[in-house]
């Protein structure tokens, strides 16, 4: 869609209408009034009542139309920040048009110069001037106006800052009391599964296993060492991203298909808990994990410049599905908008059979 024009012809035409009318009322009070001892003022002569208005109708009509179009052209020139070549070839243009306007003019009204003697050095000094300043007053109107737009927009874009950074605060301030809140049950839980962890052991080093493997998760969900910034060592995620499976596999019997692969240099580097967990969550979710030939593959490796990428790849369930109401997704991406900008990228790629989850951070 094209963008409207800065200044709009009727509101630039009632403000030429309004100064010019302004200056013709001094300019009659001053002949009128101002004037030497005996001195007569015929106004006839100097405005004949046809031509005069004639005129000025003219002169009016072509000054909308000029400043219209140069207070525009000017505008947009500033908004692009153009060169200043191209400032000087506009300019000139405006002033070339406003030259062969004044010529025309004087053409269409030779005889009222002639009636006020106006010799050809007046004539060429008065064209002169008249494109100098119609074109440096267009120029100078334009500036004008882009600093107070531009003063305008960032005291817009201040506020929308202020209140973006205060909805920002105001959630975070939910999300910690809901934290908070839950709190209290995982505490009692993992508790009780130490318990029950003891009592396991001299019956089924399974049941043992399993509910060691519990304990572990809710130990990481209760005490992540999270850093000032909310991050975590990229080793703890993993080693709870290795219980999540641990986890599957021991209620699925150890059938469930699964490829891990780490690469790169994982030590010391600090991620956004559970964000990886979420994704392979997801795949353990809605993924066919049984099939040699169609193993979940996950993949993550830390580059040289500190940049991560995890890529989570499973082939779809065939049969009932479980529900799923994407909150756990778009969680995600707000957490990871929040904490890293446009310093990560996450592409879901939603095939027939495949789906693919590819996450990239700049930690």
């Amino acid at each position: 869609m094209q963008k409207k024009n800065r200044f709009s012809f009727w509101k630039t035409s009632l403000c030429l209408i309004g100064i010019n009318t302004f200056f013709v009322a001094v300019m009659l009070l001053v002949v009128y009034y101002v004037k030497m001892p005996n001195q007569q003022t015929n106004l006839a002569v100097l405005f004949h009542t046809r031509e005069y208005l004639l005129g000025t109708t003219i002169g009016m009509a072509f000054q909308c139309v000029f400043y219209y179009f140069s207070l525009n052209s000017f505008y947009r020139l500033m908004a692009r920040q153009a060169p200043w070549q191209r400032y000087v070839l506009i300019a000139l243009i405006f002033a070339l048009v406003c030259l062969l306007y004044s010529f025309l003019y004087d053409l269409l009204f030779k005889n009222v110069s002639i009636r006020l003697g106006v010799d050809i050095s007046l004539k060429i000094f008065s064209y002169s001037f008249s494109c100098l300043f119609h074109t440096g007053l267009a120029l100078t109107i334009a500036a004008v106006n882009r600093q107070l737009d531009e003063k305008k927009g960032q005291a817009i874009n201040q506020k929308l800052l202020e209140q973006r950074t205060f909805r920002l605060e105001k959630e975070k301030m939910q999300a910690d009391y809901l934290f908070l809140k839950a709190q209290i049950n995982p505490h009692f839980l993992h508790n009780t599964l130490n318990f029950l962890y003891a009592r396991s052991l001299p019956h089924s080093k399974e049941l043992s296993e399993g509910i060691l493997t519990l304990s572990e998760i809710m130990r990481y969900s209760l005490d992540n060492h999270e850093d000032w910034d909310g991050k975590v060592l990229l080793t703890h995620e993993i080693d709870h991203v290795h219980n999540i499976i641990r986890m599957q596999q021991l209620r699925f019997d150890n059938t469930l298909q699964v490829q891990i692969t780490l690469t790169g240099n994982l030590d010391g580097q600090r991620i956004l808990p559970f964000v990886l967990i979420t994704l392979v969550e997801n795949a353990f979710k809605h993924g066919e994990l049984k099939s040699p030939d169609s193993p979940v593959k996950i993949t993550l490796d830390v580059d040289d410049k500190g940049q991560l990428r995890f890529v989570c790849s499973n082939k779809k369930k065939t049969g009932p599905k479980e529900l799923s109401t994407g909150i756990g997704l778009d969680n995600t991406r707000k957490r990871l908008e929040l904490a890293y900008g446009e310093n990560y990228s996450l592409y879901i790629k939603d095939q027939r059979e495949l789906y693919t989850v590819d996450l990239t951070i700049k930690l």
